[in-house]
């Protein structure tokens, strides 16, 4: 036997008329809470309740903030309020680590430049692509193979390290 299978699942029947049944609600109930203040409160004071009440009313039945709607995001902000926080500060400072050795171990090794994975990998990969392509071809000169010095091939992580290298 073939069984029919539901496809939208998560849109919600529209049941009275262009209303889902909570979008009904939430104006229905709007609609109703300012009637009440309007026959219970002196002017003066229901007219900025309804200012209020209205609005909020629609944006419950329709107003939906990144897909979700409105009422959830309402439930959230709520619950930040009301629940502890617990902010955390780390002021401890990292030691700066010696660029000095970490260039010389990685030029040399044999009179060959061995790339290492630590430093730049795309500028590893570049390099070592390059290399083989030159050697498969045959254009490669001795100059080629010996290893370039230490600060052209290491990579330039931050401003501070541009201006060091320039002067």
């Amino acid at each position: 036997m073939q069984f029919q299978v539901p496809q939208f699942i998560e849109v919600e029947d529209k049941i009275f008329g262009p209303f889902t049944f909570r979008q009904f609600i939430y104006l229905v109930g709007g609609a109703g809470a300012c009637y009440l203040v309007w026959r219970v409160l002196p002017v003066f004071v229901s007219l900025p309740l309804i200012i209020f009440i209205a609005p909020f009313s629609v944006a419950l039945a329709f107003f939906q903030m990144n897909g979700r709607p409105f009422i959830l995001a309402l439930e959230s902000g709520f619950f930040y309020l009301i629940h502890s926080k617990l902010y955390l500060w780390n002021n401890t400072k990292k030691p700066l680590v010696a660029r000095e050795k970490t260039k010389t171990a990685a030029a040399t090794k044999n009179g060959l430049y061995i790339p290492r994975l630590s430093d730049s990998k795309l500028h590893e990969l570049a390099w070592s692509l390059d290399i083989r392509e030159r050697i498969a071809s045959g254009t490669t000169v001795e100059a080629e193979r010996q290893p370039a010095p230490v600060d052209v091939l290491a990579p330039v992580r931050t401003a501070r390290d541009a201006m060091t290298k320039a002067s």
